[in-house]
């Protein structure tokens, strides 16, 4: 397995890295070929936003689901993305650069790429949905310059995801942290509300969420399976009964406590490799 860290050039905070400030990285998590088996094959690579509500980037969000997905056949990248002090467009750049990294690699890792699928839990969901949305937007292009197709992926797994800046439905502290102080206006609000910005370009997609998520609602899957299905996207949308937000793996593996292991929500990474490979045959 390549297992490094890399970071980024982070183009758009320069002058504040070189003042010895967080500087964006990936750690990869990628597959090797066996000459036994195939020394050519290439397999599909997930780029996974753990959440944190734009102040973290959580542990739990990271490192167990890339070695669980590692065991379904995908290559991993975890991205450790901008977080407060840093706002809005901070980590979407960083991925956005994290996107470009991965497409000069597919050679080298072996990556499929028709393949690349950004994920990302709860605020991660929300990043990983940004890009989902707006890659190919002059939104990107006002703060740095992309190629959109370095930056396009080809699908979306978004765990728990944050959608909605709507006050009712959202998580509160992750629209005020991705916005800032200073930006948080109803025009600003209204872009990250990303429910109403799906369209046609956005790529298939797969949802998870917990029915009684007491920190996120699920509400912000349905509108955004809801906006998907408006437009025609493929989506997959798995609702579990019961289970608290941040679930991870739901696996004990993962568990904060007791109340975070739930047998049932375990079973989303099959589900989603699954999806996968129908979707991208």
């Amino acid at each position: 397995m390549i297992h490094k860290k890399i970071y980024l050039p982070c183009r758009y905070r320069e002058k504040q890295i070189k003042n010895n400030q967080f500087k964006p990285f990936i750690t990869t998590y990628i597959l090797d070929n066996s000459p036994e088996i195939d020394s050519n094959r290439k397999q599909p690579l997930v780029l996974l936003c753990p959440g944190g509500g734009y102040y973290m980037t959580s542990d739990r969000e990271a490192e167990p689901i890339a070695l669980k997905l590692n065991a379904l056949g995908f290559h991993v990248c975890v991205l450790r993305y901008s977080i407060v002090p840093f706002d809005f467009p901070a980590p979407i750049l960083d991925l956005c650069e994290a996107m470009e990294l991965i497409k000069t690699k597919t050679k080298e890792w072996h990556i499929d790429n028709t393949k690349i699928i950004l994920g990302g839990c709860s605020a991660g969901g929300h990043l990983a949905a940004f890009l989902g949305i707006y890659w190919n937007s002059q939104l990107i292009q006002k703060y740095e310059t992309f190629n959109p197709n370095t930056i396009k992926p080809n699908g979306l797994l978004l765990c728990y995801p944050v959608i909605t800046a709507n006050k009712d439905l959202t998580h509160g502290e992750t629209i005020k942290n991705i916005l800032g102080e200073q930006k948080d206006n109803d025009s600003m609000r209204e872009m990250v509300s990303l429910e109403k910005h799906v369209n046609k370009d956005t790529p298939p997609t797969f949802i998870w969420h917990t029915w009684n998520d007491d920190c996120v609602p699920v509400e912000n899957s349905l509108l955004f399976a809801t906006a998907l299905r408006n437009q025609s996207i493929s989506t997959e949308l798995h609702i579990f009964a019961a289970g608290p937000h941040g679930l991870s793996l739901a696996s004990k593996q993962t568990a904060g406590n007791d109340g975070m292991i739930v047998p049932e929500c375990q079973l989303w990474p099959e589900l989603f490799a699954l999806w996968a490979k129908a979707q991208f045959t």
